[in-house]
């Protein structure tokens, strides 16, 4: 069900002055830009760190993971009594919700069923930086 780690996500202040510093002190790399966010990517896995300064995610950070179609991994974690925190919505790429597993925890599931994030980082003073 759970496929892999898809992305971490941090909420900070300033996102391209926290792109240029994961860059350039943790040697991440920008991959893609827009909605107020930027992917990085970590040079042995195809997991991203998203920074972004978007106020309606709750966490300060979260861990997403990528399911084949969030719909039907909701209905199927429901049964299996998992609490549905955030019902499915659409995101750039597909669909988001949160649960809750029976012990407390929360988990975030995204599908890509509009696919992945076209490269989009005209603009960014990462750019320079790939």
């Amino acid at each position: 069900m759970l496929r892999k780690i898809d992305c971490v996500m941090i909420r900070v202040n300033n996102v391209e002055a926290a792109a240029a510093y994961y860059a350039h002190v943790f040697g991440l790399r920008p991959h893609w830009s827009g909605d107020d966010s930027i992917g990085l990517t970590f040079p042995e896995t195809d997991a991203e760190i998203v920074l972004h300064n978007d106020p309606a995610i709750p966490s300060s950070v979260e861990v997403h993971y990528l399911v084949d179609d969030v719909v039907g991994a909701v209905a199927h974690l429901a049964a299996q009594g998992c609490q549905i925190l955030v019902a499915p919505f659409p995101i750039t790429i597909g669909k988001c919700a949160v649960i809750r597993d029976p012990f407390g925890t929360r988990l975030c599931i995204l599908d890509m069923m509009k696919g992945p994030r076209p490269l989009n980082l005209a603009g960014s003073h990462l750019e320079s930086q790939k």
